[in-house]
Order: C-alpha cells, then sequence, then structure tokens
C-alpha cells in the first residue's frame, strides 16, 4: 500500500506542509510555473533550498502583490494597529463582521531570547506605519473563496479538497467567535497566502497519490500568540477545535507551531493519526518554516510501501424516484470528483408501487462529510443512510512496457498470495484503432504474443 507519513514534530503550517510534498515529486520547478499559473489574484509563488541545525530541505515562499503575509511576534508587537474598514454587506443582522488574519509564512510565535545556542533571530517585519493608512485592505468571505475556487485550472477533486479544507477553517473561526460562518470575513493578504498554500499541498497530494496518509501526533507549541484579534492561548481557539479528536502535545518550545491552515490540511487528509507504520520509505521531504528553534523547524514526510491491511470505508445511500436517468448519471460524476471511491445503483421498487434507484457509494471516513453534502446537493433525497465496512485491499502500483506498438500502461495488484495484471483500457483501445483491430488482439498485440 503506497503510504505517506507526517512528521509533525514542530507541527505544521500550510507552506512547510507543501514545501514537504513537493520534495517527493520529480520535477519542482514544472510544479511552482504551474502553482503560479493558476491565477490566484496577486500571487507568487517561489521555492528556494533551505536549511535548519544543519538539515536541508525546501521553503515555499507566497507573496501577495508583493507582500508576504508576515507572523506576529508577541515580543516585537506590543503596539497596535487602527485600520478604519469600512464595510458594505446585504446581511441584515447587527453582527460585526470578523477580521480574521491567516499566517502561514513560518510560524507566529512567543521566543524568548535566553537559548544557549549559536543562530541568529532575524525578525524582518517592516510595517510602514505612515504608510498604512493608505492601505486599501479588502476582505473575502468563504462565498468568495469559493467562487475563487471555481475559477482556478484543477481537477474536480482538487476544488473539492480545497473548498473542503477552508470550510474546516471557516467552521473553526465561526465556533471560536460565537459568529455563523457567513459572518466570517478573511484579510486579503492573509486569505491569498493560505488559498495558495492550501491549493498547492491539494495539488500535490492529487500527483502523489497516496492510497493513504497518516499523520503523526502534533505538536502545537506553547505559550501565546498574538492576531488580529489582540494575545491568544496556544494553540489558538480555532487549531484548538479542527484538530479535536487528534492526538497533540504541547513541550518546551514557546510559540505557535500548528496554525489553523496547517491543521485543516492534516485533519483532511489524514486517514488516521499516530505513530509512523513499519513502511518501505523509497522518498523522504523536508518542509521548513521561517524561524530558528534549538530544533529543526520543518515538516517531514516519508512516501513508502506499507503492508496491505483492512481499512474502514463508509457506504452512503439513498433512495430516490424523482430523478432522470442524466441527472443521477451527473450526480454520479459530481460524487467521483469529491472522492468517492465507487458509486453504484441498483435498480428498486418503493411505496405506491413506485419504481426507483437506490444511489450507493464508498468513501473513506474522512470523506464522509463531503460526499453527504454532495449527496444531499445532487440528488432529491432528503436522507443518507450509513454502514461502516472492513475492507481488504491488494498493494497496487503502476508499470509501463514499451512494446512495439508503443508505451503500454498496466496495473499490478499483489497481495494475499496472488498477482493480477491489467493492461490500461485506454492504452488498449489507442492500438486497437491505429491498427483497426479488436480490444483483445490489442491486448495480445500488448502482451507480445
Amino acid at each position: 500500500m503506497k503510504t505517506l507519513y507526517i512528521q509533525c514534530e514542530m507541527g505544521a503550517a500550510g507552506d512547510m506542509l507543501a514545501a514537504a510534498l513537493l520534495e517527493l515529486v520529480p520535477d519542482r520547478e514544472a510544479f511552482i510555473t504551474e502553482m503560479n499559473a493558476l491565477g490566484i489574484p496577486g500571487v507568487s509563488v517561489t521555492a528556494e533550498p533551505s536549511t535548519k541545525c544543519g538539515i536541508n530541505g525546501t521553503h515555499v515562499s507566497v507573496t501577495v502583490n508583493g507582500e508576504e503575509e508576515e507572523s506576529l511576534d508577541v515580543h516585537d508587537h506590543e503596539h497596535t494597529h487602527e485600520h478604519d474598514h469600512d464595510h458594505e454587506h446585504e446581511h441584515e443582522h447587527s453582527h460585526e463582521h470578523i477580521h480574521l488574519l491567516i499566517h502561514d509564512s513560518g510560524h507566529a510565535h512567543e521566543h524568548p531570547h535566553d537559548h544557549d545556542h549559536e543562530h541568529t533571530h532575524e525578525h524582518e517585519h517592516t510595517h510602514d506605519h505612515e504608510g498604512e493608512a493608505h492601505h486599501h485592505h479588502h476582505h473575502s468571505s468563504l462565498a468568495d473563496i469559493e467562487r475563487i475556487a471555481a475559477s482556478l485550472p484543477v481537477s474536480e477533486k482538487v476544488r473539492s479538497d480545497i473548498l473542503a479544507v477552508y470550510r474546516l477553517i471557516a467552521e473553526a473561526e465561526s465556533h471560536a467567535h460565537g459568529m455563523p460562518v457567513e459572518q466570517i470575513h478573511f484579510h486579503e493578504v492573509g486569505t491569498m497566502d493560505a488559498v495558495a498554500d492550501i491549493a498547492a499541498v491539494c495539488l500535490l497530494m492529487e500527483r502523489i497519490a497516496p492510497d493513504e496518509v497518516v499523520v503523526s501526533p502534533v505538536h502545537v507549541g506553547s505559550g501565546k500568540v498574538r492576531c488580529a484579534h489582540g494575545i491568544l492561548p496556544v494553540p489558538a481557539p480555532a487549531t484548538a477545535y479542527i484538530l479535536r479528536d487528534a492526538p497533540i502535545y504541547g513541550g518546551s518550545i514557546s510559540g505557535e507551531l500548528c496554525t489553523p491552515t496547517g491543521a485543516a490540511l492534516l485533519k483532511h487528509f489524514a486517514a488516521r493519526f499516530g505513530s509512523m507504520p513499519p513502511m518501505k520509505a523509497s522518498a523522504v521531504g523536508y518542509g521548513m518554516g521561517l524561524k530558528d528553534f534549538p530544533v529543526a523547524n520543518c515538516v517531514r514526510v516519508f512516501l513508502g510501501e506499507t503492508e496491505s491491511r483492512a481499512d474502514t470505508m463508509i457506504q452512503l445511500e439513498c433512495n430516490v424516484d424523482d430523478m432522470t436517468a442524466e441527472a443521477i448519471g451527473f450526480a454520479s460524476e459530481m460524487l467521483f470528483d469529491g472522492g468517492a471511491r465507487d458509486v453504484f445503483t441498483v435498480p428498486i421498487g418503493m411505496k405506491k408501487s413506485r419504481p426507483g434507484t437506490l444511489i450507493c457509494v464508498i468513501c473513506a471516513e474522512r470523506d464522509r462529510d463531503e460526499i453527504v453534502r454532495l449527496i444531499f446537493r445532487h440528488t432529491t433525497t432528503i436522507g443518507v443512510r450509513e454502514t461502516a465496512l472492513r475492507r481488504y485491499v491488494l498493494d497496487r502500483r503502476i508499470e509501463t512496457a514499451e512494446t512495439p506498438e508503443g508505451t503500454v500502461r498496466r496495473k499490478v495488484s499483489e497481495g494475499y498470495g496472488v498477482t493480477r495484471v491489467k493492461y490500461e483500457f485506454d492504452d488498449l483501445a489507442r492500438i486497437a484503432r491505429e491498427k483497426g483491430i479488436s480490444l483483445e488482439e490489442a491486448h495480445r498485440l500488448a502482451e507480445g504474443k
């Protein structure tokens, strides 16, 4: 089983996760070019080598209109910024919109200066106080984020992942501040920075395509952190809410080691949290933060093979008797794009002797909430049933074979004492069309018979 293990001994932030995963792909420069071509408003993404405590890794930097979102250190920012934000909105209530900063360019922290080590702390926070009044700070709602995601040239799976991660953040901030999700607004620079980090991680996860993601217990840090609302305890309330039911711990390092964006990405993609499983690691990646600590400030990821094991899947099903075949087909496509492992239908008889359709969806536990949402959005049902399933799978890998007819892909599945090989249909169909032969004959040609 292709397994990705994420080690969060120094927490996690969006840029650090993106940088660590970037080290697992072969053409990093091409990926950065792809990121910059997404068209995220004002965003420019770069990646450069970084060394922490003698360990080499990668740092991903995101700038928005030339400005890089910076973390706010308690000991460096005892002054306050006064902004006069004039919001025009259509909500018919008297509540204020919340001004949120999502900062993922390294960790915000309260860092004491009595450590006995040789590295230098360089805090280059360049706030032009006289010029700040001239900045026009736009604030984006979750609906704005959804519009930005809808415009990105990515697959529906990636788009769905981006929105699911952002909903986790918005729901956590909503819970922390006692405000409806619709009233949560994000600061422009922090928003675009987070959108870029989240999009990068989702794209890289699609490219790496692990069968399972395992995340270590998360080091969240300790002490306090300054944010847009004032000084908050670590972990920040939103981070604590997102990571509920996940194993977290503090420690001797004072500061915010896990940001809300990092927490949401971990929570969305993790199949489970725990120790590193026995695995044959084929690649290791290091994603570096900006800050210097006595311990290397990085997220480390391992990609490798683990033994096949039973896992838990969820079957979600509903009955409908008022949908056309075309509508059911479209709903199936949306469910597959949203992360469903399988979607199938069964003809059934319903009350009043009406013919109907049973729609069954198989998905991983982590995708349950998103799949339920998609079922209600794209079908006419008013109720969804859930059943937990145990699944046993063979290890799978894709190989390429050079034949006289060109390169042909084949899926090799192994385990439980069996081995199966299946050639990719599209490649066999190409040979059949080019040669004017049947699929069976194309299969024999691919095997060299």
